[in-house]
């Protein structure tokens, strides 16, 4: 065999490895949100908490998001700290306890259903990080991240639309969120074994990429005294953007309704799918960016203009230019620009550009940590003191905010960070290395 048939097979098994990656972890997150997201999909109509002004599915979002959020600040630690080889017992177990917590949910009565749905938010928060610590720190992890990112996009709006269904089959509303959760257990079962197969990142991943272990507490204190200037600005805007993305995908069907589709069959998949593909695309081509620096200004400049395009598309929408369905799609579009890069390529490319040793899980849960409480915020003050606003109004104004405060922080913390010398800037040296020292390589390929 010629030495560049050898090579072209190498590169073969590369991708087919790191593919095969790819759609593991997808399919262990998307399995995740089938536990979370379904019972967004009932308006729960005419029902309050405890009798108040607190609408019982705004009381249900906030409690899961609460849960969530507490589970986040666990997640700081406990993801950064997790040994492999117990990620698979912590991934199955935080699963169960989410789904008997769905089976709570059905049975207790009245308002106790706010408390179980709290119960089932706390282990959810935690699945992110444990999946991403399968596949930070590789040279392809740009790609692998860009399509675990994907998986919560399109996810949301799948489950939805499957909870719906079940619905239409005669479930009833309360065991409709149990009995999608368990509909998703057997493939996410398969999905973490299968991410146990994946071999570490190679010498070629650690050279490029810095070595990816457990953060103790003054690891991650002195990566925040060293790089707050240009941290404070970006968790400041996350948690303006998770509230933002929050409030549209957990009242996505009462916007839906306002604007005029909110009973059209699998409108939940049709307006997040395109997003989805559009979102991984350009994130999965910063693997080609060899240059850590020119990547950070790419992620950067991909935020930078999700911002722009919310601003821009609601004021399109509310000057009567675009329909509504149209301007759903857009933000949404911009939304995830801004969004997904913190789950992903954000901090995995300002570990390899600084040169920190540790993990990109710390960044994404003290981010995710601020971000989920501000959720709650939001919902609180449109329920108490935006309740004459309808949905779509109160939306509008939110995204116009959102919009000027991340074009203000991407500015600011972009301007310090791209400043810095990068000792990781150009990584030649690592990218040198021969193909099969590399990502989820020939192993992986084999294994999987």
């Amino acid at each position: 065999m010629s030495s560049s048939t050898s090579s072209g097979n190498s590169s073969a098994l590369h991708w087919r490895g790191s593919l095969a990656a790819a759609a593991i972890a997808f399919t262990a997150y998307f399995c995740m949100y089938a536990f979370r997201k379904p019972f967004t999909a009932i308006e729960y109509d005419a029902q309050f908490f405890l009798g108040g002004a607190v609408a019982l599915k705004s009381a249900l979002v906030i409690s899961q998001v609460l849960g969530y959020a507490l589970s986040k600040f666990i997640g700081v630690r406990f993801c950064s700290e997790v040994a492999r080889e117990r990620r698979a017992f912590w991934l199955i177990g935080l699963i169960v306890w989410a789904e008997l917590a769905l089976v709570l949910f059905a049975i207790v009565p009245g308002d106790w259903k706010v408390a179980a749905i709290f119960l089932n938010g706390l282990p959810l928060g935690m699945i992110w990080g444990l999946v991403v610590r399968y596949l930070e720190g590789r040279k392809s992890s740009d790609f692998l991240l860009a399509a675990l990112c994907c998986s919560f996009i399109i996810s949301s709006g799948v489950v939805k639309d499957a909870g719906l269904l079940w619905i239409r089959m005669g479930v009833s509303d309360f065991w409709m969120p149990a009995v999608t959760g368990l509909s998703f257990f057997a493939p996410f079962l398969l999905a973490v074994w299968l991410l146990e197969r994946l071999p570490e990142p190679s010498v070629g991943d650690q050279e490029e990429r810095t070595e990816r272990k457990s953060m103790g507490k003054a690891d991650r204190m002195s990566f925040l005294r060293q790089y707050w200037p240009g941290l404070i600005p970006l968790f400041f805007f996350y948690a303006v953007l998770t509230a933002f993305r929050d409030f549209r995908d957990s009242f996505g069907k009462e916007i839906l309704d306002e604007i005029g589709f909110g009973e059209v069959k699998g409108i939940f998949t049709a307006v997040e799918a395109p997003i989805a593909f559009i979102v991984t695309g350009m994130l999965a081509a910063l693997i080609m960016i060899k240059n850590h620096r020119v990547s950070l200004w790419a992620i950067f400049g991909s935020m930078l203009g999700g911002a722009v395009l919310i601003g821009a598309a609601t004021t399109a929408f509310m000057l009567g230019w675009i329909e509504g369905l149209t301007w759903m799609i857009a933000i949404g579009l911009g939304g995830y620009l801004a969004y997904v890069p913190y789950n992903a390529v954000l901090f995995e490319r300002l570990l390899a550009s600084t040169r920190s040793v540790g993990t990109a899980v710390f960044g994404i849960y003290i981010a995710d940590s601020f971000g989920y409480i501000s959720s709650i915020g939001a919902m609180l003050y449109k329920d108490c003191f935006a309740a004459d606003a309808t949905r779509v109004g109160f939306f509008t104004t939110f995204s116009l905010l959102m919009a000027t405060i991340g074009v203000a922080s991407l500015v600011s913390s972009g301007y310090f960070f791209l400043r810095l010398p990068s000792a990781a800037g150009n990584s030649e040296e690592a990218n040198s290395l021969p193909a099969d020292a590399s990502v989820v390589d020939n192993t992986a390929a084999e294994v999987v």
